[in-house]
C-alpha cells in the first residue's frame, strides 16, 4: 500500500474481525499441505504488521515490506511493544528489492487488488519471483471481480467504531473490474468531530488473467482455494487464495 497516511491510524480497528491468528495458522497448515518448510519467509504489503508477528510467534524467520511509511511506523511499534524483534522495509512491490532469496513470499488482505492495473501486477509478480528460491511458494489472497461488481458496488458502509466513524463509500467501473473507494473518518474531539479522508483503487482480474501473469513471471500453475479454505472457491467467493510455486 502506498501512502495511505490517514488510512493507517484505523487500519487495525477496521480490521479488527479478520483474525490474524487464525490466518497465521491457515497459511502455515497451506504449506505444511504442500510439504513446504517456511524457511524465511516474506510478508509483502505487511501493513501495520499483524500477520508478520503472529508469524514470527509460531517460529517463522519472517519480515515485512510495505511501501507505506505509516503503515510500518505502526508495525514497528506493535511488534516492539510485543517484544518482538523483526525487520521492516519501506518498499513498493513492484520495486521489491531484497538482500537475497527467500523460501515464502505471503501477501494478505487483497494487497495485490491495490496495484494500479494490470502492468504493475505483473511487474510485482516478477519481482517476487526474482527473490523466490526455486521451488518456494507465493500464498495471496485477491478481492475477486464478483465482489467487486456485487458486493462492493456502488455501495456506502458505515462502520461506527469505538474510536472514529468511518463512511465507506465505493463507485464500480464496469468493464475495468475497478472499484474507487473513498473513506472519511470522523474523530470525536471533545465536542466536535475532526474529518479527514482517504481515496485509492483497488482492481480484481479473472482467475485465467491471473493465472496467467503468474506463469510468465516464472511460476508454476496455481491452486486457487477459497478464502481460509482448502477447498476449491465457489462463484460467489469473495476472496481467493492463490498459491503458486516457483519453477
Amino acid at each position: 500500500m502506498a501512502g495511505y497516511s490517514v488510512f493507517a491510524q484505523y487500519y487495525d480497528e477496521l480490521t479488527a474481525n479478520v483474525g490474524y491468528p487464525k490466518r497465521a495458522d491457515y497459511l502455515l497448515e497451506l504449506l505444511a499441505r504442500f510439504g513446504h518448510q517456511p524457511g524465511l519467509t516474506l510478508d509483502l504489503a505487511c501493513g501495520t504488521g499483524s500477520l508478520t508477528l503472529e508469524l514470527f510467534r509460531r517460529g517463522v524467520d519472517v519480515y515485512g515490506v510495505d511501501a507505506s511509511v505509516e503503515m510500518l511506523s505502526e508495525a514497528r511499534e506493535k511488534c516492539a511493544e510485543a517484544g518482538a524483534d523483526i525487520l521492516f522495509l519501506c518498499q513498493r512491490m513492484q520495486d521489491l528489492d531484497l538482500y537475497g532469496t527467500v523460501n515464502t513470499v505471503v501477501c494478505s488482505l487483497d494487497s495485490v487488488n491495490h496495484l494500479p492495473g494490470a502492468e504493475e501486477l505483473e511487474k510485482a509478480f516478477q519481482r517476487v519471483s526474482f527473490f523466490l528460491e526455486p521451488g518456494g511458494w507465493f500464498l495471496f489472497d485477491a478481492n475477486t471481480p464478483y465482489k467487486h461488481e456485487q458486493v462492493l458496488g456502488n455501495h456506502t458502509f458505515v462502520y461506527d467504531m469505538e474510536h472514529v466513524y468511518c463512511v465507506w463509500q465505493n463507485r464500480f467501473h464496469p468493464g475495468q473490474g475497478r472499484v474507487d473507494i473513498s473513506l472519511d473518518f470522523f474523530q470525536r474531539e471533545g465536542k466536535l468531530y475532526r474529518r479527514s479522508g482517504e481515496r485509492f483503487s483497488e482492481w480484481a482480474y479473472p482467475r485465467e488473467q491471473l493465472q496467467a501473469m503468474l506463469e510468465q513471471a516464472g511460476f508454476g500453475p496455481a491452486q486457487f482455494f477459497g478464502e481460509l479454505s482448502f477447498d476449491p472457491p465457489g462463484p460467489e467467493s469473495q476472496r481467493w487464495m492463490v498459491a503458486a510455486q516457483k519453477k
